[in-house]
């Protein structure tokens, strides 16, 4: 092996933040964050979005992108992002447009489409 061009291979923490699971393990990732861990030695932390704590095929259980908000609002979440006004409002309207629906009146799509159908 060539000295000097291969990353640090040390001991940092994953920190699985779906389900709150922390694992010690050695890696070549870094972090500018760090944890003390149950020895007392402060060690870098990662933090992951899966791991075997919370992958379906390890728990058996089967987790829907829909139960934790979509991608697009996952993805906002993790980096910080607000949801513009304007879209929120839309997204307002479209739920109350399906909520009628649903309920099974014909009013919502008629408002919508702009149509007057009371009689004259």
């Amino acid at each position: 092996m060539k000295k000097d061009i291969h990353p640090e291979y040390k001991p940092v923490v994953f920190h699985d933040v779906s389900v709150d699971y922390k694992v010690l393990t050695k890696s070549t990732m870094t972090s500018s964050e760090t944890i003390e861990w149950e020895d007392g030695n402060s060690y870098p932390l990662v933090r992951v979005d899966l791991s075997s704590a919370s992958h379906a095929f390890y728990t058996g259980k089967d987790r829907q992108v829909a139960e934790k908000g979509g991608r697009i609002e996952q993805f906002r979440n993790r980096y910080g992002i607000e949801t513009p006004p304007e879209e929120l409002a839309a997204a307002a309207e479209a739920a109350a447009i399906a909520a009628a629906s649903e309920a099974g009146s014909g009013e919502a799509e008629t408002a919508e489409a702009g149509t007057d159908t009371s009689e004259s």
